[in-house]
């Protein structure tokens, strides 16, 4: 319980001083509400939007969770492929990059349009899973690639069969690895369900992003910060659900 309390009250401590010095100098400097609310105008947007903030935030978590979820269903049996093939490894390691530092809001309009302008949530779905990928396969193929060479040998001593090497020897390797991505994939797909959802133009699929749009646009800034709150909370929330799985695995792999 006190190494608990040791670890939580300095970030708490420290947040609240630099939530008091951004209300005093709101306050004192007499701001105006559109260009830097108080926290306490905008903890008055949380109470008084919290419905529709749910809604939104609901939208942005599934865009978020179907593409990880598209993202590592493409991501991890291509990092198979290539862990199994130095071949598919040289053909797909250049393009899984290229992906990784191509923009998302340079591809948008373009996957906009293959989505179908009527179906905005398939091309936020669509970019968001593209944030996602690379560290998704980057994790699976190094963990893949990462088990011990004497174990490698001992394998080929015994004449495992391949199957065998990579259920009982591979994947166990790999496991930290994968985990580690998923962790990384987990925040990218949310940063890429914003951006997606920004570049994507469109108020059909109504996420935190639009409503940060929508409001700040109209200088109802108190509530998009209301906004920027929620999506900061959403993403702590996903990280933190991460990590606890994380350990939770990790601990039972490391006990096998």
């Amino acid at each position: 319980m006190i190494k608990t309390l040791k670890q939580i009250a300095p970030p708490l401590i420290l947040a609240a001083l630099l939530l008091a010095l951004w209300e005093s100098t709101c306050r004192l400097g007499h701001l105006p509400v559109y260009l830097l609310p108080a926290p306490s105008a905008v903890g008055l947007a949380l109470a008084t939007d919290a419905p529709s903030l749910f809604a939104s935030a609901w939208v942005t978590l599934s865009t978020a969770l179907a593409a990880l979820i598209l993202a590592a269903l493409i991501a991890v049996p291509l990092a198979l492929l290539a862990a199994l093939s130095p071949m598919i490894e040289r053909a797909v390691q250049p393009i899984a990059v290229t992906l990784q530092v191509t923009p998302i809001v340079a591809v948008a309009p373009l996957v906009v349009i293959w989505a179908g302008l009527e179906h905005p949530e398939r091309a936020t779905t669509a970019l968001a899973a593209l944030a996602a990928f690379f560290p998704l396969f980057s994790g699976a193929l190094t963990g893949l690639k990462s088990a011990d060479p004497d174990l490698e040998r001992l394998f080929d001593l015994y004449g495992a069969k391949p199957f065998q090497r990579l259920w009982r020897l591979r994947l166990p390797a790999a496991t930290p690895f994968a985990l580690e991505g998923l962790k990384v994939g987990v925040g990218l797909s949310v940063i890429g369900a914003v951006v997606a959802e920004i570049s994507a133009g469109s108020g059909g699929s109504q996420g935190l992003a639009w409503r940060i749009m929508q409001t700040s646009q109209q200088l109802r800034t108190a509530e998009t910060f209301a906004s920027l709150a929620s999506l900061a909370i959403l993403a702590v929330v996903l990280h933190a659900l991460t990590r606890f799985l994380e350990v939770q695995i990790l601990r039972n792999w490391r006990g096998r």
